[in-house]
């Protein structure tokens, strides 16, 4: 399967503001929400991450997450987050070096270089369905990917039923301890690569559904 030649963040030229609502084992328990902010040849997308896990009334787990990611004509120019991961502190700073083509990564969990193609794992961008590699969006790790297109379906978010186009993302690297391990199921629609749902097994089943998007 392969996405048409004009398949860039141009395709999201339309949208200003995306919501989706974060539910584990079919429990709401937080939210993800990204604004799209635009000036002259540069669109900046913020992104809020928030949930809690609780049991009993008892705060179990807290994230909460805040990320700015810059592109420039279209390619991509920077991205920074900081993320509190149950009162465990992690960050990123990506930057493009210009002369060498490749990325500079500043995180807590890596500092070095990554290829040009390689793309932050934030999944509102259909383009990391063609990535070899994802740099993670909370601590700069960089994730050899293996993507599967594993069809076409209707599925149903937000009050609405859309074409959609299934992808399984999976870690290269078959060694990594199950905790480090990618393995997340991903839906965009057919017609606008809208980014509409992800699906994940980790202590739980996780599911992002799309609840708004203007």
């Amino acid at each position: 399967f392969s996405f048409k030649a004009t398949s860039h963040v141009g395709h999201y030229k339309n949208f200003e503001r995306l919501e989706y609502e974060l539910f584990r084992n079919n429990k709401l328990i937080g939210y993800h929400k990204y604004n799209f902010l635009r000036e002259n040849d540069a669109l900046s997308v913020k992104s809020e991450v928030n949930f809690k896990i609780t049991k009993l009334g008892v705060e179990l787990y807290k994230y909460y997450a805040e990320s700015k990611e810059i592109y420039k004509n279209n390619k991509f120019f920077q991205f920074s987050s900081k993320t509190n991961q149950n009162k465990k502190e992690k960050y990123v700073n990506i930057n493009v070096n210009a002369s060498s083509g490749e990325l500079i990564i500043d995180g807590s969990s890596y500092k070095g270089s990554a290829p040009i193609d390689a793309i932050v794992g934030t999944w509102w961008n259909h383009e990391i369905v063609k990535a070899k590699q994802q740099v993670s969006a909370i601590s700069g790790r960089i994730i050899e990917q293996t993507v599967t297109f594993v069809g076409k379906e209707q599925i149903k978010v937000g009050g609405k039923t859309y074409n959609a186009l299934h992808f399984n993302f999976k870690s290269s690297d078959k060694t990594l301890p199950d905790k480090k391990k990618l393995n997340t199921d991903i839906w965009y629609d057919e017609n606008t690569f809208l980014w509409l749902k992800a699906a994940f097994d980790k202590t739980g089943y996780w599911e992002y559904r799309l609840k708004n998007y203007k």
